[in-house]
């Protein structure tokens, strides 16, 4: 159940040198066999899901992960695998020298673990020792986070941090500190807010009013927005009514450990009435704790018969379990009541990660790929000398960690890519709504604007969902449902 310390997963990690006489066309036919044979179980999984063209969305991030274990940097730092490709190869001839550690490593163990050939995996992770954390750029953070979930999934007992802890006070503090920081999640907000502003015809000057039902409020940010987005649209004398009601600690097969206390929301609520008032906003802000799934419905929420009802569900789905891991599915459950509740849109916010039905070594995969690329985006755009940003990498090395180390109901994050969303989403008897090319230009116009923004983030529309990403990976996915 547990994973790794907060304090080991700021440690930097050298590995194996390679050995010195190894031939250089051996060398590569060994790597090649070792990524022929991850590649074919990544490609499996996506065929186990069958030949939709909603999933072939997954495609991209593996292959250039691929790609970027052969040559992840000019001078890649390469060593013998006594993986698969020389399983013939005793652990004692490697090399029991160290020098940086790469992604190519991270591969050769989690292979090994793959294989169930712990005793190898356990051999490298044990040459693999710490460097000072001054040291350590983006990718060398990434490869530690990496070594120390795999020393976790080997060893789950010898680890002090629980599954848990990603409900823990601080991981919350750093997941809202990286919403704020990052514009791949920050601009997916807006996004759904502005896809919520749409449904509600707003714009009308007879004072309409319109109700929000929030499962995930965090610390109210998206409502800010949502405030000062509507003030701006305000174009009658008659005052708007907004209705925010903040829904916690559903039972039925949520995990509630860790959720927002009933005061802690009434205390958000107070800020954004106080903010409301002062934009000349009409906010009536309700909390629904305690509620069984079961009974989920317009009723329960205290919604109106009539009134225009939006249901938020960013960065909500993604810890609910799923089929694969309880029988009740809780996920598809609560898409069921919420298609019950009649509401005019449902937006989703999610990462773009393939870590829920993959197998172990694809999460490997999508977890170098997805946190790779977060990491280096927070490194490129957030000063060093900001004290958050060290809250922000931590928290990500913990999604990481769960990600990798972790099986069942104590792998508290379970990601999907948009195509697999899109399929559940239909399931439920949702329709996509596809968020207009102009949301998608407004999003880029933010992205434009001001000097801190880094040219290395994007904005396209794609398949229906507004996507954001850093480097030409996919981050986070905006879409819009009814």
């Amino acid at each position: 159940m547990g994973i790794g310390s907060g304090n080991q997963t700021l440690s930097g990690v050298p590995c194996i040198e390679p050995v010195q006489n190894l031939n250089r066309a051996e060398e590569s036919e060994n790597m090649l066999n070792s990524l022929r044979e991850l590649e074919k179980q990544l490609l499996d999984d996506d065929d186990a899901q069958g030949g939709d063209d909603d999933v072939s969305v997954i495609t991209h991030s593996n292959s250039d992960w691929l790609h970027g274990l052969v040559t992840p940097n000019p001078n890649p730092v390469l060593s013998s695998s006594p993986t698969s490709s020389s399983s013939s190869s005793s652990p004692s001839t490697a090399s029991t020298t160290t020098s940086v550690c790469s992604r190519q490593t991270v591969l050769e163990i989690a292979t090994a673990i793959a294989e169930g050939k712990t005793e190898i995996a356990s051999e490298i992770l044990a040459r693999v020792s710490q460097t000072p954390s001054q040291r350590r750029n983006s990718e060398e953070k990434l490869v530690d986070f990496m070594v120390t979930a795999l020393r976790s999934r080997i060893n789950p007992a010898e680890s002090s941090a629980p599954a848990t802890e990603l409900y823990g006070k601080e991981h919350i503090i750093s997941t809202q500190l990286l919403y704020e920081l990052s514009p791949c999640f920050k601009l997916g907000f807006m996004a759904a807010n502005l896809a919520i502003l749409d449904a509600s015809g707003n714009n009308n000057d007879d004072g309409t009013s319109f109700h929000v039902i929030d499962f995930e409020i965090g610390e109210g940010g998206q409502y800010v927005n949502l405030l000062h987005a509507l003030s701006t649209r305000r174009s009658g004398k008659n005052p708007l009514v907004v209705r925010i009601t903040a829904v916690t600690n559903i039972s039925d097969g949520f995990s509630v450990a860790g959720h927002r206390g009933e005061e802690r929301l009434k205390t958000i609520g107070d800020r954004l009435s106080e903010l409301s008032d002062r934009l000349g906003i009409s906010l009536k802000f309700n909390v629904v704790a305690g509620l069984r799934l079961s009974d989920l419905s317009r009723e329960s929420l205290g919604c109106d018969p009539d009134e225009p009802l939006a249901v938020n569900l960013a960065f909500k789905l993604y810890r609910v379990p799923d089929e694969s891991v309880c029988m009740e599915n809780p996920r598809d459950e609560l898409l069921r009541r919420v298609k019950g509740l009649n509401p005019s849109v449902v937006t989703l916010v999610e990462e773009e990660m393939n870590s829920n039905t993959a197998p172990f070594l694809g999460r490997v995969s999508e977890s170098c790929a997805c946190y790779g690329a977060l990491l280096d985006s927070v490194e490129s755009t957030v000063p060093s000398s900001n004290s958050d940003r060290a809250k922000v990498e931590e928290g990500i090395g913990r999604k990481l960690i769960n990600a990798v180390a972790c099986e069942g109901i104590d792998r508290v994050e379970r990601c999907e890519v948009f195509g697999k969303w899109r399929m559940r989403m239909s399931m439920a008897g949702f329709e996509l709504m596809p968020l207009s090319e102009k949301i998608a230009e407004s999003m880029k116009s933010r992205l434009s604007n001001g000097n801190r923004v880094h040219p290395g983030f994007t904005v396209k529309e794609e398949n229906g969902g507004v996507c954001f990403g850093w480097m030409g990976r996919t981050l986070a996915v905006a879409s819009a449902w009814r």
